[in-house]
């Protein structure tokens, strides 16, 4: 005989939930007191939500669950980021972080252990691929946000305002679970967030980038990081699979479909000689002038398997003042949690890899290191592009 799979109530939209109650012949306003209990009183206990009847009680805790990941570790960075260490069912350890800020709090949701496009510049993509988290480990991370920071006691003095799909995994692989997961979270009976303040952040998977309009109104982050194909291919391999045009055109589709004036936010990494030039800047102006968006600049952030660099501010206040010149908003994105392992592009937990990338990386990085001390020069692929690109 096989195990029958309890439903986990922590993990089910408001859709979800009226449907499990019709199929036990309740009334669809159940579903919206289960919300209301999980995730606007923090209560996991059954027993304890007293405006349900005692049969109906024993009845879930008879076929249902409230399972949510377990917290590991809580580091606290000297600038007053957070970031917590969560494992999920597989095992593997992925990472949150809550960056609080004068008027809002942000926090950054993984949404897979591990990522399975491996882009260079990202510690996430070096070790490898485990698993798609599920819509409670999701969601159950803003839940353990909102527990630590003392908001199920009204003792908060932060809150999270804000969510974005930035952390470790492409949350468009993960399709389903986050778009429940982004329901639970802007449902006025959960956690009520604003379709302006849930982001998804994405490289570019066009197929589910067309999908979107069809399940959620989040807002748009485009992980774009080079002015062209060549070095897109380079330093994200899935631009291969899904170019530049192609994605510019699917997110075009989708903020047509929404019904305020939102744009797409282009995420731009500027890595020292290696998209930072001012030729750079003035492909990008070119590139996305058919496109109404925000350009958000992302100094990159060291991390152990990189030899990568982080450009002078010299690099990043030239790059931003030629695209604001060509008349676009432009944002430099401030490193915050560094002292944790917490910044941008930084976040790795720890990966049961399934695909063996993480050893390649690791074999490779110690090679290179070798050869450092050897004297000898290790080129990469995207060595040549300092000398070319225009500095002028």
């Amino acid at each position: 005989m096989t195990a029958t799979h309890k439903p986990n109530l922590a993990g089910l939209s408001r859709a979800k939930l009226r449907a499990l109650f019709a199929d036990m012949g309740e009334k669809p306003f159940r579903a919206e007191q289960i919300l209301k209990w999980i995730h606007q009183r923090g209560v996991l206990d059954i027993d304890v939500m007293t405006d349900i009847s005692k049969d109906l009680r024993e009845k879930l805790k008879q076929t249902a669950e409230i399972s949510l990941p377990k917290i590991l570790e809580d580091f606290k960075s000297e600038d007053g980021t957070r970031k917590w260490i969560v494992e999920v069912t597989s095992g593997s350890h992925v990472e949150m972080v809550f960056i609080p800020e004068a008027r809002r709090g942000t926090l950054c949701i993984s949404s897979q252990a591990g990522c399975s496009l491996d882009c260079s510049f990202c510690a996430t993509g070096k070790q490898g691929f485990n698993s798609n988290l599920t819509v409670a480990e999701i969601a159950g991370q803003l839940w353990w946000a909102n527990y630590h920071l003392g908001v199920f006691e009204d003792k908060a003095e932060q809150r999270v305002s804000n969510v974005v799909m930035m952390g470790m995994g492409e949350p468009l692989l993960n399709f389903d679970h986050v778009m429940d997961a982004l329901s639970i979270m802007m449902d006025d009976c959960a956690y009520g967030l604003s379709k302006r303040k849930v982001t998804i952040s994405t490289s570019g998977v066009v197929p589910a980038i067309d999908r979107l309009k069809d399940y959620t109104d989040a807002s748009l982050a485009i992980s774009l990081h080079a002015p062209n194909d060549e070095l897109r291919s380079q330093i994200m391999p899935i631009n291969n699979k899904y170019p530049i045009k192609e994605v510019l055109r699917s997110v075009q589709g989708y903020m047509d479909s929404l019904s305020d004036k939102r744009v797409p936010v282009i995420e731009y990494t500027m890595i020292a000689g290696v998209n930072d030039h001012r030729q750079h800047a003035r492909e990008l102006a070119v590139l996305l002038e058919q496109l109404p968006c925000k350009i958000n600049i992302i100094p990159f952030n060291p991390f152990s398997l990189s030899d990568y660099r982080r450009p002078s501010s010299s690099s990043v206040t030239n790059f931003r003042q030629i695209l604001q010149k060509a008349g676009y908003t432009v944002t430099v994105r401030t490193t915050r949690g560094d002292d944790i392992g917490a910044a941008c592009g930084q976040l790795v937990g720890d990966v049961e890899d399934q695909t063996r990338r993480s050893e390649r990386h690791k074999r490779r990085h110690a090679e290179s290191e070798l050869a450092k001390k050897d004297g000898a020069k290790v080129f990469g692929s995207t060595d040549n592009l300092a000398v070319t690109a225009d500095r002028l």
